[in-house]
C-alpha cells in the first residue's frame, strides 16, 4: 500500500506534526503543513507557581496532553522534586512514556494510563479512579477544554482543581495555499486530531475553503471529532485508529481500495 502522489493536509499545532509528516512521506505522500492551534507559554506563571508549591496536598496529578506534560512538567521540576506520594495519571502513549521517562514518584507507582482508547471516559474507568471521594486531584491541562473529567471525579466525590500550564489560540494563516491546491485537485485529504482544531480549521478557511473541505476526506483518530466533522457537513468523515499510527493506517486503507 502507497500514499504516492497523494497530498494531505496535517493540522497539528507546529513543532507537534513531525512524527506524523514523516511517516506520509515514507509513504509517498506529501504532507501540507497548516497548524489550527498554537500552543504558548502562560503571559503570568505566578498562579500555577503557587500550585506547584502546594502540590504535596494532592493524591493524584492528571496531565490531560502531552502538552501538559511537557510545560507544566518543566515548570513543575524547574521549582521542586516531585511529590513522593503523588500518583500520576494521562491519556495517550506519548504522554505516558514522556510522565514515565521522569520516574515521578518511583518504580513501584507507574503511570495511570488506559489503553485501547485514550480519552478522559477511558481514564475516568481505571480502577485507581473509581473510590476517589475525599481525594484531592489536580489536573494539569491548557486553558480551556472539556469539563468532562473534572466533573466526574467531583461527582465521585473527589475535590478537584486545574492547573493552567498553557494557552491555545486559533493561529493567523492565510487558507489561500490549501485554496490553490484544491482549485488544482492537489489537496486528496485532511487529517484533524482534535475537535477544537477543527473548529479552528472551518474558521480559518472561510467559505470557499469549507466548500472544499466537505468534499474532502477527514481523518480523525476520534469519534468525537468524527461527530464534530459530521455536524460541519462533511462528507466523508473517515474514524481511524489512535494516535499518527492509527491515521497512518486509515490512509492507506482508504486510498488502496480507490
Amino acid at each position: 500500500m502507497t500514499l504516492k502522489g497523494r497530498h494531505v493536509l496535517v493540522t497539528r499545532p507546529a513543532g507537534q506534526a513531525t512524527h506524523l509528516a514523516e511517516a506520509l512521506v515514507a509513504a509517498g505522500a506529501t504532507p501540507v503543513l497548516f497548524p489550527v492551534l498554537a500552543i504558548a507559554p502562560l503571559p503570568d506563571v505566578r498562579p500555577l507557581v503557587e500550585q506547584i508549591i502546594a502540590l504535596d496536598q494532592y493524591d493524584f496529578a492528571v496531565f490531560v496532553s502531552p502538552n501538559a506534560v511537557s510545560m507544566g512538567l518543566k515548570e513543575v521540576l524547574a521549582r521542586r522534586t516531585w511529590p513522593p506520594g503523588l500518583r500520576v495519571a494521562t491519556v495517550g502513549h506519548s504522554s505516558e512514556a514522556a510522565l514515565q521517562a521522569h520516574d515521578l514518584g518511583g518504580q513501584e507507582k507507574q503511570v495511570l494510563c488506559p489503553h485501547g482508547r485514550f480519552d478522559s471516559e477511558a481514564l475516568l474507568e481505571l480502577p485507581e479512579l473509581q473510590a476517589v471521594t475525599g481525594r484531592r486531584i489536580i489536573i494539569f491541562r491548557g486553558d480551556g477544554g472539556r469539563e468532562l473529567l473534572a466533573d466526574t471525579l467531583r461527582q465521585r466525590g473527589a475535590v478537584v482543581d486545574y492547573a493552567t500550564c498553557y494557552t491555545r489560540r486559533m493561529p493567523e494563516l492565510s487558507p489561500e495555499p490549501l485554496l490553490r491546491l484544491w482549485e488544482a485537485g492537489r489537496l486528496d485529504a485532511v487529517t484533524v486530531t482534535s475537535s477544537e482544531g477543527l473548529h479552528n480549521l472551518v474558521a480559518m478557511l472561510g467559505q470557499l475553503g469549507v466548500a472544499w473541505l466537505r468534499k474532502t476526506p477527514v481523518f480523525v483518530p476520534h469519534a468525537r471529532i468524527a461527530a464534530a466533522a459530521d455536524a460541519c457537513g462533511i462528507h466523508t468523515v473517515v474514524l481511524t485508529d489512535p494516535a499518527d499510527a492509527g491515521l497512518m493506517a486509515g490512509l492507506l486503507r482508504y486510498f488502496d481500495h480507490e
